[in-house]
């Protein structure tokens, strides 16, 4: 490689200085008054005809082809079977400066690329590499552009400019590796902007969390409202049946204690009814194997996702994972652990409406309860009094408002377990990501096939490298675990939320059953309504079971259900075979 020589181009006048580099300015003035840029297109390459790989005729055709473009031209050149480094020397030759290929050790200290807007030098097609004293060190495909000068010297504010000549291919994927990007991929696909989304998908699992946390504090209140309603109802009663005596003193107690637990209670749920379905909520995308990237905006108080468009030539990429170099495997690998995090998500989000489900059980069935107590009370001819029907009635009242307000939170959740049931099972039937990592062996190639594919660090190979990568690898394998762990769940949420119609059945059954037998089918209408509960009550069984049988059956199919837990403890300076074990016990978990 030559050695770089240093020029000074002006913005507004142009000054010749004689150096030993003369004819690299005299050709900077010349392109400025070239009247055709073809011509000098033409001369950049005319090495290649003097060695005789292109007609002049040939080139000629190529270079009026790229209209004027170097990355079109380069291009072109490379289709018809140019060797790169013919490139690069040609280039090297006109304009007698030293070239520079695309390596990863190229890297630019951040407060230069703070200056620098990355996606405008890619279609300026220049980049710098230091900048100190006044002067910049800076690559270019074209460095006698003068517009580029220019405007090298406004963004860098500096007064001399290095120049080194590089190709347009090699300058982009320069520029696409300082922004920590894979070829093609667009800026939110670096492994910070990816970090930034997972941070976001975790601040809603955190809030999802906490609606759970939330609604089990509300089921806990209707617990505490249940007993105290059924606590006043025995005073009640008891007053009703044996009147004023020496039970006073228990109906007393019971009425106190009523009263307080069901205060309790009504505190206790009332702050989770004001902030039911208050948290924001994420619209699954379809994960793509890292050819798409998952990106995040803030609006307003919560954050949106949205996935990007295909990137052309990802999934060929990804396929060549045993040619890629480390980095670019840690860039793909930190794209799964963003679509694991929206998995995680979004399967939090189900278990969150299932648990509104749940909770709207919870206050059917309480409703029933008050009801058909307030039924039985009003047809019990020995307890039916005119200054106990308002009473009675408004039992009857609150157990039917309590029932639709548990009908309110059921609907969305009973929508959510179904949904919940379905995204379990294409996530499990869908193809994973290992594939590509560790492709079965019907998918090598032959002369693959002969040995089982391991991706092991062995005792050759240095830690530094193998170290960062392994330890990538090891966090996505971990997150892929944590989201088998969490479809689990969602499973057995699926399967409360089904044992919770059961019981929601069982209980408006028994209601309608112990009234038909306690007053007989008397009254055509009473018993209409009695018959009404027992069929309603069937039906929520029947559909009870149909939550949780199919739940259980995929339960079982799924790991870390019955067995210990087992996970390696890296330690990538030491070959996998030594590495410690770390067990948990199912009681643990």
């Amino acid at each position: 490689m030559r050695k770089n020589d240093h020029f000074s181009v002006p913005s507004v006048n142009i000054s010749i200085v004689v150096s030993p580099s003369d004819h690299f300015r005299l050709r900077a003035f010349r392109c400025q008054f070239e009247p055709q840029v073809n011509t000098m297109r033409y001369t950049m390459y005319e090495r290649l005809v003097r060695r005789g790989i292109l007609s002049g005729a040939d080139l000629e055709n190529i270079i009026a082809a790229s209209s004027g473009s170097a990355s079109v031209a380069e291009n072109l050149l490379t289709a018809r079977g140019v060797p790169k480094h013919e490139l690069l020397l040609s280039l090297a030759e006109y304009f007698d400066l030293a070239y520079r290929e695309y390596d990863e050790s190229v890297i630019v200290p951040r407060q230069v690329l703070k200056r620098i807007d990355a996606e405008r030098l890619k279609k300026d097609l220049w980049f710098p590499l230091s900048v100190q004293n006044g002067t910049a060190q800076v690559l270019a495909a074209d460095p006698a552009d003068p517009a580029i000068v220019d405007n090298i010297r406004k963004a860098l504010a500096v007064d001399h400019i290095e120049f080194i000549v590089a190709l347009p291919s090699d300058l982009i994927r320069i520029i696409e590796h300082n922004q920590d990007l894979n070829p093609g991929f667009p800026p939110a696909a670096g492994r910070t902007p990816l970090a930034k989304v997972r941070t976001f998908l975790a601040d809603r699992r955190s809030l999802y969390a906490g609606t759970r946390t939330n609604l089990a504090r509300g089921r806990t209140g209707l617990a505490f409202l249940r007993t105290g309603v059924s606590s006043i109802t025995m005073s009640v009663v008891l007053y009703r049946v044996f009147g004023a005596g020496y039970l006073s003193i228990v109906e007393l107690v019971l009425l106190a204690a009523g009263i307080g637990m069901a205060f309790d209670g009504i505190r206790w749920y009332l702050p989770v009814r004001k902030a039911a379905g208050a948290e924001p909520e994420i619209r699954p995308s379809d994960p793509s194997g890292g050819s798409s990237v998952l990106t995040s905006s803030w609006e307003g108080s919560a954050p949106r996702f949205v996935r990007s468009e295909k990137v052309l030539a990802a999934s060929e990429l990804r396929e060549e994972w045993s040619s890629l170099s480390p980095v670019m495997r840690r860039r793909f690998l930190a794209s799964d652990r963003t679509d694991y995090a929206e998995e995680r998500t979004l399967l939090a989000l189900i278990r969150t409406k299932m648990a509104r489900a749940r909770t709207g059980l919870a206050f059917t069935r309480t409703g029933v309860a008050l009801a058909g107590l307030g039924i039985a009370l009003i047809r019990l001819e020995r307890l039916h009094t005119p200054g106990w029907a308002v009473f009675d009635a408004a039992l009857i009242c609150l157990g039917g408002v309590t029932i639709i307000e548990g009908l309110w939170w059921y609907v969305p959740g009973r929508k959510a377990g179904i949904e919940g049931a379905r995204t379990v099972r294409a996530l499990n039937d869908a193809p994973r990501i290992w594939d590509t990592l560790f492709p079965p062996s019907h998918r090598r190639p032959a002369a693959q096939t002969g040995g089982a594919c391991v991706w092991t660090a062995g005792l050759n190979r240095s830690p530094g490298i193998w170290a960062t990568t392994g330890l990538a690898l090891e966090r996505t394998v971990l997150a892929e675990r944590r989201n088998v762990m969490a479809r689990l769940r969602t499973v057995m949420a699926r399967s409360r939320t089904g044992l919770a119609f059961i019981r929601t059945g069982m209980a408006v059954s028994a209601v309608g059953a112990g009234l038909l037998v306690s007053f007989g089918a008397a009254s055509a209408a009473w018993t209409a309504l009695e018959v009404l509960l027992i069929l309603g009550g069937a039906l929520f069984i029947v559909d009870g079971l149909y939550w949780h049988l199919p739940a259980e059956n995929m339960r079982k199919e799924l790991p870390y259900c019955f067995c210990d837990l087992e996970i390696a403890v890296p330690d990538y300076g030491k070959p996998a075979r030594t590495w410690a074990r770390a067990v948990f016990s199912h009681d643990d978990l």
